[in-house]
């Protein structure tokens, strides 16, 4: 067991607590090892010794839950327990494909990670339990580092002794009021100085950084890291994210929460799922090659990134998807709230540039800010490793796929610290300014293991990007040109 210099509890999981009975209709269809009748610890510490005995639970083998690894079947374990989430998949906050990319596996890192109010959430999991881990079973799949994941939840305790998922509220309020200050100096001008074709730049600009700085603070409450309780993050996460930038909560949650989980895994990552415009990493380009896909000139993918990854993200992409997940899966919550985004635009530019001009003006802040938003989300992932599902363990699966920017003031601010990819992908759930606290501490451990932590200026960090799209070209070519 890895060893830190700050002493640690425990992580608060419900080892010691009873379950239900399932009844006889969780028994169909199960492969429990034994009868499944056999006697249960309700506590199972590390070395195997038991408490008091019950039976209630079957225990299944891995081999037995790796058979219901499909939607239509999804079992998960999380701290040794197993669960049929099936039914209640769609029923799911975060979408039911998150589940489905864990199905048959073990998702206990992932599930911490996730989640802030793990009691509460404990409490929608109870009715699902079907079993656990039988006693002669590891913890996680035999393919993973035991070691390693040992390593990963020792140094989660101890961050968490630390403090280190407490938020300091002044500074998120300072955020905050930093982007409503952008807003109302671009009103002040307009008002003060008319709305000339300079006074439009610079109110312009103005409302493009305000927009860039609601795009990390809607990050940060989005993934639950600034209140104690998750329903007022979701609420602050409606007023920024949908009053604020005018774009959908349900679609960003559905669409990022899958990245987190399964980062740069093809095809479960939906950030790496930018065919047919390009191709990224080392398997898709091939892949198309191979089948002589040419739906673009892949060779000019690098080049063309400039014109069309870089503007457009924001103002075609992000926005035209939010507003048809929106749409589709009704979203009326979203749809009033992203409504108030263009009514307050409206009521507060229209007077200056008209309706038509107001949503030119808003559109022309979109594409002022998408290459800003593009470089600082894909310079920690496009460079680095893709492939399809491997089964990593959750500290292995974050750091291959993520790097981090070198840590500046100016780093900081202009990518709302997202510069600590590393450790943002490991605790999702910690505020952001304690990133550069943890980070030594993640460093450590890639460093016992022999995991790359991978730390970049941030030039080199843009950069990489269009090499790495320059690569993933020449492999389209050379395998969409071989005879």
């Amino acid at each position: 067991m890895m060893k830190f210099e700050e002493k640690h509890v425990g992580n608060g999981s419900q080892v010691g607590k009873s379950q239900p009975d399932m009844g006889e209709k969780h028994q169909a269809n199960r492969e429990p090892v034994a009868n499944g009748k056999g006697k249960v610890c309700i506590k199972q510490e590390a070395n195997g010794r038991c408490d008091v005995p019950r039976k209630s639970l079957n225990t299944y083998s891995w081999q037995d839950i790796q058979r219901h690894n499909q939607e239509a079947d999804l079992w998960l374990v999380i701290d040794r327990k197993v669960y049929d989430v099936t039914g209640w998949a769609s029923r799911h906050p975060g979408g039911p494909r998150v589940l489905s990319h864990y199905a048959g596996e073990d998702a206990t890192d992932a599930f911490r990670a996730m989640h802030l109010e793990l009691d509460i959430v404990r409490l929608y999991l109870k009715p699902l339990l079907i079993g656990e881990l039988a006693p002669g079973e590891p913890s996680q799949e035999r393919n993973k580092n035991s070691q390693l994941v040992e390593d990963f939840q020792e140094l989660r305790r101890t961050v968490e002794t630390m403090n280190l998922f407490d938020a300091k509220f002044m500074f998120f309020f300072l955020h905050l009021i930093q982007i409503l200050i952008l807003e109302a100096l671009a009103w002040l001008m307009l008002w003060h100085f008319g709305h000339g074709w300079l006074i439009t730049i610079c109110v312009s600009f103005l409302l493009t950084i305000s927009q860039a700085q609601s795009s990390f603070l809607q990050h940060d409450v989005g993934h639950l890291s600034i209140f104690k309780k998750s329903k007022w993050n979701h609420l602050m996460h409606k007023f920024v994210m949908c009053h604020l930038k005018g774009l959908s909560t349900g679609w960003w949650n559905y669409r990022h929460f899958q990245h987190h989980v399964k980062p740069n895994i093809y095809p479960k990552d939906p950030d790496i799922d930018v065919g047919p415009l390009f191709l990224v990493g080392d398997l898709q380009p091939v892949k198309y090659g191979k089948k002589k896909i040419k739906y673009i000139n892949y060779e000019k993918q690098h080049l063309y990134f400039y014109l069309s990854g870089l503007p457009l993200l924001m103002p075609i992409y992000f926005n035209l998807q939010s507003m048809q997940v929106m749409y589709l899966r009704k979203y009326w919550g979203d749809i009033a709230w992203v409504s108030s985004f263009y009514i307050r635009y409206l009521i507060t530019f229209g007077p200056f540039y008209g309706i038509f001009g107001t949503v030119l003006l808003i559109y022309f802040v979109k594409f002022l800010e998408s290459p800003w938003i593009a470089y600082v989300t894909q310079m920690s992932h496009i460079p680095m490793k893709m492939s399809e599902e491997e089964n990593r363990d959750w500290f292995t699966a974050q750091v291959v796929a993520t790097c981090n920017v070198e840590q500046s003031f100016f780093n900081d601010w202009f990518t709302g610290h997202l510069n600590f990819q590393i450790e943002h992908h490991l605790f999702p759930t910690m505020p952001r300014h304690n990133y550069h606290k943890v980070a030594p501490l993640v460093r450590s451990l890639c460093a016992r293991h022999g995991l790359p932590y991978v730390n970049k200026p941030l030039l080199k960090a843009f950069g990489d990007i269009a090499r790495s799209l320059k690569k993933s070209a020449a492999l389209w070519m050379d395998a969409y040109y071989e005879t």
